[in-house]
């Protein structure tokens, strides 16, 4: 019989992955990161793809995980911005990293997935 494996204890980077790289985080906390505090409309502009919808999920989501700050300020009309937290900001070298990676190695990835197609390989 075999054992079941926890995916943490498999592969311990594994949450860390789901926090950080769903599909809209990396966009959210970079934009706040290189922009800093904006208003909701700020963010999705410079978003540009992101629905509202979307958007204030993942915003609540960062909030609860730690890494963006929600201000409310209560005027008329209300004002909510947001900003990368401390915690959010931890993440830059990661993302620096990643861009680094990405610069000097997404040629090859490129190149490779020439080659298989032009093998005739079937796409994933």
């Amino acid at each position: 019989m075999q054992k079941e494996t926890i995916p943490e204890l498999a592969c311990p980077i594994a949450p860390v992955v789901d926090i950080v790289f769903s599909r809209w985080t990396t966009p959210i906390l970079w934009t706040l990161h290189e922009h800093g505090r904006q208003r909701f409309s700020e963010l999705e502009r410079r978003i540009g793809t992101v629905t509202a919808k979307v958007l204030t999920q993942r915003l609540r989501q960062l909030e609860r995980d730690g890494l963006v700050v929600r201000t409310y300020t209560p005027e008329i009309p209300p004002r909510v911005e947001y900003e990368i937290s401390d915690l959010g900001r931890s993440l830059g070298p990661l993302f620096h990293s990643l861009a680094d990676w990405a610069g000097g190695h997404l040629p090859a990835v490129d190149a490779a997935r020439a080659s298989y197609d032009a093998a005739g390989k079937p796409r994933p």
